[in-house]
């Protein structure tokens, strides 16, 4: 029979957050509305000594990235709790962008960290229709309507507007890396050029505090009794049916072309 006794301590609790996949609003997809009562239920629970982030993750959405860094930061400041981020194939762009809401960044020496930069990619058919004897007609009110219509030729306009969204998205990325990493980043490189580096390098540069695992590295800072309790994204009772499958599927295909980038 097992026998509490509140007298005695208790093992260091460490919750542990798994950030598997892409960032952004689809099903299968990492988002704050998804994720917001997980991470609240993780630091609620007990007195945590630290909060641990399992990342693996290519990027996606640069707001639900923001908006899910923004809520584990704010949380650990209120409740004082340190939290430790744990890299596991890949952390870029908004993945690392999570990473960099932990105090401390770890990742295994082979880990891929970075791509801090944004990206606007999508394909062009002005002359697909014509060929094929088809007329397309679009009325618009408003200018910018039909902004990078792929059925029409790029124009510098197009590409202007782009670029003033896209410079300004880099520009809230390298803010939070600065803000986040601080005096560890290595003021000669070039970090902001969305490079990539593996994990050595990257601990060179000071994107990432070094080079540990989850389990050995919270037993090293929490002792051998450390509790370690795994919390993760729970799937709808839709995709456990298999239902929605064609934007399941759709998905899939923007999910596999993030994770092919790194080759994964």
């Amino acid at each position: 029979m097992r026998v509490n006794l509140p007298f005695l301590p208790k093992p260091p609790l460490v919750p542990v957050i798994r950030l598997q996949g892409t960032i952004g609003t689809g099903p299968r997809s990492l988002s704050d509305h998804v994720l917001a009562p997980l991470v609240e239920r993780a630091f609620a629970r007990g007195r945590p000594a630290a909060l641990a982030l399992a990342i693996n993750s290519p990027g996606g959405s640069p707001v639900q990235s923001s908006l899910i860094a923004a809520r584990i930061r704010r949380l650990a400041d209120e409740k004082k709790v340190p939290v430790h981020a744990f890299v596991e194939d890949v952390a870029a762009s908004g993945g690392y962008w999570l990473a960099t809401a932990a105090d401390s960044i770890w990742a295994d020496e082979s880990s891929i960290l970075g791509s801090i930069g944004v990206i606007s990619a999508g394909f062009g058919f002005p002359d697909f229709l014509a060929r094929h004897g088809v007329e397309r007609r679009v009325h618009t009110a408003g200018r910018s309507k039909s902004l990078a219509d792929p059925f029409r030729p790029e124009t510098e306009a197009d590409v202007a507007r782009l670029r003033g969204l896209l410079e300004p998205l880099h520009a809230n990325f390298i803010a939070q890396v600065r803000a986040r990493r601080g005096g560890r980043l290595d003021a000669s490189a070039d970090l902001f050029n969305a490079d990539i580096w593996l994990g050595r390098e990257a601990a060179a540069l000071g994107l990432i505090d070094g080079i540990a695992h989850l389990k050995p590295k919270m037993i090293e800072l929490f002792g051998p009794k450390v509790r370690l309790v795994p919390y993760g994204q729970r799937r709808s009772l839709a995709q456990r049916l298999g239902l929605s499958l064609v934007d399941t599927a759709v998905q899939a295909v923007e999910d596999r072309a993030l994770w092919a980038r790194f080759g994964l």
